[in-house]
């Protein structure tokens, strides 16, 4: 359900309506994540969170997106999962309630290493495995070879990674920006 539209009347007066942009902010962030294979409840709840720079209940979070409680549930626990949403408690209510990082650099470096861990390492590990394979010669010359290239890649983009991820902020944007540069100097577009 589009949280601009209340389910009734009654609901309309009950349930207070997002401000335009965070509206619409959510609901894009949710599109995304469908798109990058992440359900669109949870990632509009993330979306939410980090937004309001507040923590929520699980009612409310269902009040304002208009999801089904056990959506919202499943959703948090998700988000716990993957390092992104904490339990926090506030005094005088006895909920759990849920707050995101407000620093976007924190939370690119959580979902980067996350899905290194989930999907880039085991398809390393499946890559090794696939070369260590006692039946590996019997495969063609240009399977082996590819898998190996293929593997060269991905150890190295890994290791990339991990040195990008533990680098500062400051330092990144630098490094963006110089491989901009670096990028329209090779074109022949720009002075270095």
């Amino acid at each position: 359900m589009n949280p601009r539209t209340p389910a009734s009347p009654d609901e309309a007066s009950a349930t207070p309506r997002l401000p335009a942009v965070t509206e619409r902010f959510v609901l894009h962030w949710g599109e995304m994540g469908s798109r990058w294979g992440v359900n669109r409840t949870m990632s509009q709840i993330h979306a939410l969170l980090f937004i309001t720079g507040r923590p929520m209940n699980a009612d409310e979070l269902c009040e304002q997106l208009g999801a089904a409680r056990s959506n919202v549930s499943t959703s948090l626990r998700e988000l716990q999962g993957w390092g992104l949403v904490r339990i926090v408690h506030l005094l005088g209510d006895r909920r759990d309630h849920f707050e995101t990082s407000g620093d976007v650099w924190e939370l690119l470096r959580t979902i980067v290493r996350e899905r290194k861990q989930r999907e880039f390492d085991p398809t390393i590990q499946a890559l090794r495995d696939c070369l260590a394979h006692p039946e590996l010669p019997r495969e063609s010359a240009l399977a082996r070879q590819r898998i190996n290239e293929t593997l060269v890649l991905m150890e190295t983009t890994s290791a990339w990674t991990e040195e990008m991820l533990r680098l500062p902020p400051e330092t990144l944007v630098k490094i963006m920006k110089l491989g901009a540069k670096v990028q329209a100097l090779l074109r022949g577009k720009g002075k270095p």
